[in-house]
This record gives structure tokens, C-alpha cells and sequence, in this order.
């Protein structure tokens, strides 16, 4: 198996997060992932600059962050940080990682993923704008 180190590891990286935020209905813009992350994140927050080298492959991010931005973007955190190619026998399957979810998140997440991305960004700042409202912070 090929192991690819250094900088193109980061580069990789990079391209596999914006794929994922594109996938996910989100602009793979650093202000947009500081704000999503951010807002996940339980830990200090990430700043504008950290994000951004993320975005440009000038580093990666810590394991913690790495699994928020997994849960966040509906990805396998193996796939995330490694790829599809480094996948075999790696890891959990999504099941696993998921299985916390209650039958109604799960059916949710469906009609959430079923609607054009317009319409996820739509109601993702309509979900925020109520959480904000409500002063509850999400999980």
C-alpha cells in the first residue's frame, strides 16, 4: 500500500475536505468552515487562519477535530483523512459510527439529504437561526 507523507498528505487532505464540504452543500470557503466548525467544535475554537491552512494543505487537523469534521460532513473519518484508497480493512463501518442516532435523526437526515443543496443551505441557516434563538447549543 502506497503511503503518501509530507505535503501531499496535507494536499490530499485538502481536496478531500472540500469535496466533502461541496458534497455537504457548503462553499469550501475558511469563513464557512471556522463558522460550522466552530459551532460543533466543544473545544477552543479553531481561528480563520487555522482553517484556512487546512483549506490549502499547509496542515491537518488534530484527531478530535478531524472526527467533529467527520460527524459534520456525514463522512468516515478514515476516508476523510486518508482517502478511499487507504480504506480496506480500515476502520468502522458508517453503521457503527452512527448508530447513536435515533430513528427519527436517521429519517431527518434522509429528507435533509434528499433536498437540493440550495435547499439544505436554506434550512441549515433556518436550524441555526432557531438554535441561536433558543440559546441551546447544538451537539
Amino acid at each position: 500500500m502506497l503511503h503518501i507523507c509530507g505535503m501531499d498528505e496535507k494536499r490530499l487532505f485538502a481536496e478531500r475536505l472540500k469535496h466533502a464540504m461541496r458534497e455537504a452543500g457548503y462553499d469550501p470557503r475558511p469563513s464557512i468552515l471556522e463558522r460550522e466548525f466552530n459551532l460543533r467544535f466543544w473545544g477552543k475554537p479553531i481561528t480563520f487562519q487555522g482553517v484556512r491552512r487546512w483549506l490549502r494543505g499547509e496542515s491537518m487537523p488534530s484527531q478530535d477535530k478531524l472526527m467533529v469534521l467527520a460527524q459534520w460532513l456525514q463522512v468516515e473519518p478514515q476516508r476523510l483523512r486518508y482517502g478511499a484508497a487507504d480504506m480496506q480493512g480500515v476502520g468502522e463501518s458508517p453503521a457503527t459510527w452512527r448508530a447513536e442516532m435515533s430513528a427519527e435523526e436517521q429519517e431527518v437526515l434522509d429528507a435533509y439529504r434528499a433536498l437540493p443543496a440550495e435547499q439544505r443551505k436554506t434550512l441549515r441557516e433556518v436550524m441555526f437561526a432557531l438554535v441561536a434563538a433558543s440559546k441551546v447549543k447544538p451537539r
